[in-house]
């Protein structure tokens, strides 16, 4: 039953998803919300979903009694570059993995096809070569 905590996750997701795009014709990608609000561009409904983003792990805590047990091992500077090449690739790809995998796929977009597409072969890429490395 350890899964059951992803599959409530995910269904969370999909929900906000769903809402934000049925209520206000807006997609959940997580960029582009943060974009718009960084831009101060619809501030109450943008600064609701990063909110409600953030809240995320505090209610998680709350419900479950303590944090998730994680290690991680990578150097912090190797992560900020990957944040930084994420954020250079969400702008580059139009959206991110969220409005492209969540919203876009279950819209059927051919843009979120070969973006999804895009995202799982650097991915894979990205790791092997890594590994190759011994990262």
């Amino acid at each position: 039953m350890t899964y059951l905590p992803s599959l409530f996750g995910g269904m969370l997701i999909g929900l906000s998803a769903f809402l934000l795009l049925a209520l206000n014709g807006r997609v959940a990608g997580i960029s582009g919300i943060l974009g718009r609000l960084a831009q101060g561009a619809n501030i109450a409904i943008n600064a609701s979903f990063v909110t409600g983003l953030l809240a995320g792990p505090l209610l998680y805590r709350a419900f479950a009694g303590g944090w998730p047990a994680l290690t991680v091992t990578t150097p912090l500077p190797l992560i900020a570059l990957a944040g930084l090449l994420v954020g250079f690739g969400t702008r580059m790809g139009s959206g991110c993995t969220s409005g492209h995998g969540v919203v876009g796929l279950a819209r059927l977009s051919p843009r979120a096809f070969a973006a999804v597409a895009s995202f799982l072969v650097a991915g894979a890429l990205a790791v092997t070569i890594l590994r190759g490395f011994g990262l």
